[in-house]
């Protein structure tokens, strides 16, 4: 088994957007305790995205100098392009070169499908999806030119599976999945990896929300999956890793055999949903090295199939 220890970051840079607090704190303490540089980002805003305060993010960088690691703070905000930008750009104009960028900055704004307004389903999409992309796009050619690369983005169990009152949360996780997948794919030749990490842990996320019985849940528990996910030994890309009260899982989106016709008419569809639907025997097409055309040719070669067998029965 590999010696843990000897994974370290040395001579390698690090953003992690969110650093400020909880489970960005614990990856950004964890990245520079292994030798990282880290551009340590946090615009200090409330839980729901509103004002900013640098104190967060200077606290983790007095900590991590103070221990003899290397970081600077930058207090940019992901919702916007020129905030991502400056937040690459500050890893880029301190250090020279960005190996690692971690998206984790988040925000909260609850509300039912009923009630839930534009303005605060686009804030919530500008941090988490948006940002994502806001700091990929100027990270990614880099990467890419340097030949080398690692980009840890963050999903959820909402993203995954939904979660009442917070469709907007919910919408923007499931897209960073979409994004992480793209990057994979157009990062693979060039050194790139790209993975999400789907993380759960009691930090001011979890505000108004009874943990009481939870059992521990530190984003101590997290950080290490994102550290081997940011760390040049990573095997995998397109891939997404949960981290959930000392559990560790790929999640993975799959699909039933399914039934071939030549023809369909809606009763059709009526009368084989259980076949449709039977799941004892999934699918998996991994974005690597190729999950989108091998779901087309999985189709097409049933559709070809048949058609070559009535041929000869014809």
């Amino acid at each position: 088994m590999t010696d843990l220890r000897s994974l370290n970051f040395d001579g390698r840079v690090a953003v992690v957007t969110g650093a400020g607090r909880g489970l960005g704190r614990s990856y950004a303490m964890l990245l520079a305790s292994r030798g990282a540089k880290v551009v340590v980002n946090d615009s200090g805003g409330s839980l729901t995205g509103d004002g900013s305060d640098a104190a967060p993010a200077d606290d983790v960088v007095r900590e991590i100098n103070a221990a003899g690691g290397h970081a600077v703070t930058s207090t940019d905000s992901v919702a916007t392009p020129a905030g991502g930008k400056a937040i690459v750009d500050a890893a880029l104009d301190t250090y020279g070169r960005l190996d690692v960028l971690v998206h984790n900055a988040g925000n909260v704004r609850r509300g039912s499908l009923k009630e839930l307004s534009h303005e605060d389903f686009d804030a919530v999409l500008d941090v988490h999806l948006r940002g994502a992309f806001h700091v990929v796009r100027p990270a990614f050619p880099r990467m890419c030119d340097a030949g080398y690369g690692r980009i840890v983005l963050t999903s959820s169990i909402g993203g995954l599976y939904g979660n009442h009152g917070v469709a907007n949360y919910a919408a923007a996780k499931a897209g960073v999945i979409g994004l992480s997948s793209v990057a994979a794919l157009e990062g693979g030749a060039e050194g790139v990896t790209s993975n999400v990490i789907v993380p759960a842990a009691v930090t001011r996320m979890a505000a108004g929300i009874d943990t009481s019985a939870y059992p521990p849940m530190d984003p101590e528990l997290v950080a290490p999956v994102v550290g081997w996910l940011a760390h040049e030994s990573c095997s995998v890309s397109g891939e997404i890793f949960v981290a959930l009260a000392g559990r560790v899982a790929r999640a993975m989106i799959a699909e039933t055999p399914g039934v071939y016709r030549s023809s369909w008419t809606v009763e059709d569809v009526e009368e084989h949903l259980e076949a449709i639907r039977r799941a004892d025997a999934p699918l998996i097409f991994p974005p690597l090295p190729d999950g989108h055309g091998e779901h087309i040719r999985y189709s097409f070669e049933l559709a070809h199939r048949s058609r070559d067998q009535g041929a000869l029965h014809g």
